[in-house]
């Protein structure tokens, strides 16, 4: 028995780990399936508002505790592996599709699905080792990632705190407007907060938002560098033709594939 669940390790850290082109086709098939749970916690909150329907979330919780218990398996420290940040994730948002059957669908748990867009950062590290314009684009895919991110957690918490507050707020749609209007400052007036608590959360809306705003901004129009630290000074960010270190001179090597003439 000990050496059919050896196997069955192996096997699954192969899937999970491996290089081969069938672990790469399997890792991509579980982003795509993060991404579709992703589109779906977030149009289901549009459409059926007051979650009537039940069934798709019992079998989305199904795959993804299948998922955590392969992945668990396949890691060596599985311990660790099962108390690190995106696992509990994961297993708060199993618990959230899984509640219903139990208890009723309160409110709050349109929050803790949203949590599933941390995979968002599982699929960075995929596209950075399989992808050669990513590599390219990375820094200006994560700042875009993290804001989207913020926009879609907010929106939740808009609309979960102010649903019932707010006549404006009537569902999703509602909240992701009102969060990307405060966000980008414009403030059309026609939804606004009068209660203490949707107060202060349109202030770190405000405060958070900008300064994603503004990191994004600046990711996309700063000039292309390529990231190898110096030896000598420790400058990581250099031009891709460098051959010296602009602080202290250090001759660099930067790696590079070249171009045929």
């Amino acid at each position: 028995m000990q050496n059919g669940f050896g196997e069955l390790q192996r096997q699954l850290h192969k899937l999970y780990f491996g290089s081969t082109r069938s672990s790469r086709a399997w890792r991509f098939s579980l982003l795509a399936f993060d991404l579709v749970t992703i589109a779906y916690f977030i149009v289901s909150s549009v459409i059926d508002p007051d979650r009537l329907h039940h069934g798709l979330d019992y079998a989305i919780a199904v795959v993804l505790i299948l998922d955590l218990v392969g992945r668990s398996i396949a890691e060596r420290r599985w311990v660790k592996h099962l108390t690190s940040f995106t696992s509990i994730a994961d297993l708060v948002v199993i618990v959230s599709l899984l509640a219903p059957a139990f208890l009723e669908n309160f409110a709050f748990l349109r929050v803790v699905r949203m949590l599933r867009l941390l995979r968002s950062y599982h699929l960075l590290r995929e596209l950075r080792d399989g992808s050669r314009w990513f590599k390219q684009n990375e820094e200006i895919i994560q700042s875009a990632i993290n804001l989207v991110v913020f926009i879609f957690v907010v929106t939740a918490m808009v609309f979960v705190i102010e649903s019932d507050r707010n006549e404006d707020i009537n569902n999703y749609l509602d909240a992701l407007y009102f969060t990307v209007t405060t966000l980008t400052t414009t403030g059309f007036g026609d939804i606004t907060m009068t209660d203490s608590a949707g107060r202060l959360l349109t202030v770190g809306i405000m405060i958070f938002g900008v300064a994603l705003f503004l990191r994004l901004v600046q990711t996309i129009f700063r000039p292309v560098k390529v990231h190898l630290p110096c030896p000598d000074c420790g400058l990581s960010r250099h031009d891709p033709d460098a051959v010296h270190c602009k602080h202290c001179g250090r001759t660099l090597n930067i790696p590079t594939e070249g171009e045929w003439n």
